[in-house]
């Protein structure tokens, strides 16, 4: 790559878009509630108890039914996530966190669409339907092809 004045250009531009982003309602949103759910004692009582819980399961995972207690050790993994991802505090930033994702990937699009309808893009999210995944290109994704 060739360093000259149009790559300072296109530096300052991104750092602009950038700012823009990290100065949006939304980033706000997102920081504001990462803070409530990282200082939350609820929720890192809820993590310690999820992480032990996965910890044990994954001692014995490996020899799946044939270990003692694996079942119920399986389904405390589960309602030990389960019971992190309802907490009021992770469900608000999960879904801060989705706006903003949304916000990156139609960023992503619009910028790839803009140089060329060709440049395939990974958004990320399997209900972004605007753009096309920049997967494997067979007939996963919606790709088919139509045969004559």
């Amino acid at each position: 790559m060739i360093i000259n004045e149009e790559l300072f250009v296109l530096e300052d531009q991104c750092k602009r878009l950038a700012k823009c982003i990290i100065e949006s309602h939304t980033m706000s949103e997102y920081m504001k509630t990462k803070k409530q759910m990282e200082q939350s004692e609820e929720v890192a009582k809820l993590k310690a108890d999820f992480f032990k819980k996965k910890e044990d399961y994954e001692k014995i995972a490996p020899y799946k039914e044939y270990a003692p207690g694996y079942k119920e050790t399986y389904l405390a993994v589960r309602k030990a996530k389960r019971q992190l991802d309802l907490n009021d505090s992770v469900a608000a930033f999960r879904i801060q966190e989705t706006q903003l994702q949304n916000i990156l990937d139609e960023i992503s699009r619009e910028l790839a669409q803009a140089v060329s309808s060709e440049i395939k893009i990974d958004a990320g999210n399997p209900f972004f339907e605007k753009g096309r995944h920049a997967g494997c290109g067979g007939n996963c994704h919606g790709n088919r092809k139509q045969s004559i």
